[in-house]
């Protein structure tokens, strides 16, 4: 099946198109711990989930689109038990650190595979990421700073939704973090203002700031004085960034990798040390004169980005990122194409570790699946 196909199938054909994959044989044969899990396996806890997002009262109310999205989640949430799972020696009890952060890493390469489309693919993979945040939020120091964070990377609602789902399906009667808690997500939420919409801050610098303040302050307002707007590109090898460029942003600067290793006779492969150098010296020139350029770099992973996200801000630039990802075969055949092809090993390794961009990052973004091809 497809993606398209499984929009539209029951919640039956979903469940036994499921049992036919891989990740789901591993879920079934994935033990859990009996105090959180007395039902058993995972695939046992995520069918159970599934039952009890559609007896939801609010379920009605849900459009098709929103009860999709909830569907893969808890589809999907559990996916990288089987991935984490260990039993603690001392102790004897089992859990599974970080399987959301690998889970959504699993979600988004299964849902690539499917050709679901990227907006609904993000919104599933970071909701299996934060599925398990409601649960926790008066343990925060500052709670409302959570749920307005959220708010930017999921919709609160659905987030809550699901949480209730996810509580419910278990047969485990004594739990340390009641349900009740989870109310207190919508309470918050709906008191930032930020339960089915993102936080309204007063601009987009004010978000930006918001997101890089230690410690935070939600109602401050930082005087607009940009330097030079930096448009980042992110995408993988072969998306079409040069092509985007030069139609979108062609009367710019850039600052592109590729160009400064075809310089040093340095492959994608070797060491980039000197790459990332030279590269950064002429950002810094470029931003002392305040001139607006772009920066041409896969810049798939967060962290990556965030040095030079750190960098541009230094210099108080207008940060924008556009994010390309065309369908995958797609990309492969337009590296394929170019004047020095990255090994499609490679690419496909990065693809697997690929961390799309959010709106915590930048001051404005742009994602699209649409790129022009590579000439």
């Amino acid at each position: 099946m497809n993606w398209r196909q499984l929009e539209l199938a029951s919640l039956e054909e979903i469940t036994a198109w499921a049992e036919t994959q891989p990740w789901c044989r591993a879920m079934a044969a994935c033990a859990q711990d009996a105090e959180w899990h007395s039902e058993g396996d995972v695939w046992t806890h995520t069918k159970m989930v599934l039952r009890q997002l559609v007896e939801l009262i609010d379920w009605p109310t849900l459009t098709p689109h929103e009860q999709t999205v909830l569907t893969f989640t808890a589809l999907f949430h559990d996916v990288a038990k089987p991935l984490t799972t260990e039993v603690d020696p001392e102790t004897g009890r089992i859990r599974s650190p970080k399987h959301a952060v690998k889970g959504e890493h699993v979600t988004r390469a299964v849902l690539r595979d499917l050709s679901c489309d990227l907006t609904t693919r993000e919104e599933i993979a970071r909701l299996v990421r934060y599925h398990g945040r409601p649960a926790f939020l008066l343990e925060r120091a500052e709670p409302t700073h959570e749920v307005v964070r959220l708010s930017w990377l999921v919709n609160n609602r659905l987030l809550y939704l699901f949480a209730l789902a996810d509580t419910r399906g278990r047969d485990t009667d004594s739990m340390s973090r009641p349900e009740e808690n989870l109310h207190f997500w919508k309470l918050m939420s709906e008191e930032a203002g930020c339960f089915n919409q993102s936080y309204q801050f007063a601009t987009d610098h004010s978000r930006f700031t918001f997101f890089r303040q230690s410690p935070p302050n939600l109602h401050y307002v930082p005087h607009e004085n940009f330097s030079a707007t930096v448009t980042i590109m992110a995408g993988l090898p072969g998306c079409g960034k040069d092509t985007w460029l030069s139609r979108n942003r062609g009367d710019i600067p850039a600052v592109s990798l590729d160009d400064i290793r075809g310089e040093l006779d340095v492959e994608p492969t070797d060491d980039q040390g000197q790459v990332a150098q030279l590269a950064r010296e002429r950002c810094r020139d470029l931003l002392r004169s305040g001139t607006s350029f772009a920066f041409n770099a896969t810049n798939t992973m967060r962290l990556t980005r965030a040095r030079w996200i750190d960098l541009f801000a230094d210099y108080h630039a207008r940060i924008e990122v556009v994010y390309l990802e065309p369908p995958f075969e797609r990309v492969l055949q337009q590296n394929k194409r170019r004047s020095k092809p990255v090994p499609e090993a490679a690419i496909r390794k990065l693809a697997e570790r690929i961390e799309p961009p959010t709106w915590l990052e930048c001051h404005s973004l742009l994602m699209s699946e649409v790129a022009a091809a590579v000439a």
